[in-house]
């Protein structure tokens, strides 16, 4: 079964924006948990907060599931969220837009090579007694170059945990690379930008967490 990741950002935007990212999270996971005629799987594998309220910068989401990719494609745009700062109450500003993009856990390429990553495996933990696991699922990948490392674990095969704990890993690189190099460009400004200015695929009230409008004309249904 094929794992699907959405990458959820609220790009440069003010803190406003971080908070609609994290409104964004809960509501996805809301409908996941809602569905009755499909089933699929959710994680939240990986994070970055601004420190304020655990509002969220940008979040990797793992979908599993038969219909998974289908659901992905159903939030894959801009999200725009309409209500009035709680933080700044005298802004006139309503309108605060996130992005969720398809993921894909970087293979073998110039910026992030598989052979700058060392694996390591350990028992993944339980209950004890006969039910602990035998096997060593639980995955914990070095990026060599800085030392950084993540752990993926819970019940899955050592080959998935391994996909996950790639793909945590490159996302943690790359917010970093991103964090260092804003000083040096404008990227983020310009994606933050293109945010704004974008079709939403779709709009909630930011008070109530409802659905106001869902555009159907972008061929994500």
């Amino acid at each position: 079964m094929n794992t699907i990741f959405l990458s959820i950002s609220a790009g440069n935007g003010p803190e406003e924006c971080a908070y609609a990212a994290s409104l964004t999270v809960k509501v996805l996971l809301l409908e996941i948990q809602n569905l009755t005629q499909i089933e699929i799987k959710a994680e939240v594998i990986e994070n970055e907060t601004t420190g304020i309220d655990g509002n969220i910068r940008s979040a990797l989401i793992a979908l599993e599931g038969n219909d998974a990719e289908k659901f992905a494609h159903s939030w894959i745009g801009i999200i725009q969220w309409i209500w009035k700062s709680t933080y700044r109450p005298h802004h006139k500003r309503k309108n605060w837009f996130v992005s969720v993009k398809p993921y894909f856990t970087p293979e073998y390429d110039k910026e992030f090579s598989q052979s700058d990553v060392r694996f390591e495996t350990a028992k993944a933990g339980g209950p004890g007694g006969q039910h602990v696991n035998k096997t060593e699922t639980s995955v914990r990948a070095v990026h060599i170059p800085t030392g950084k490392s993540v752990t993926a674990r819970g019940e899955r095969s050592q080959l998935m945990n391994k996909k996950l704990a790639i793909a945590k890993l490159a996302f943690m690189l790359n917010n970093e690379n991103d964090i260092k190099e804003q000083q040096n460009r404008s990227e983020l400004r310009h994606t933050h930008w293109e945010l704004e200015r974008g079709n939403p695929i779709r709009v909630y009230d930011g008070n109530t967490l409802k659905l106001i409008r869902r555009n159907i004309n972008n061929g994500n249904q």
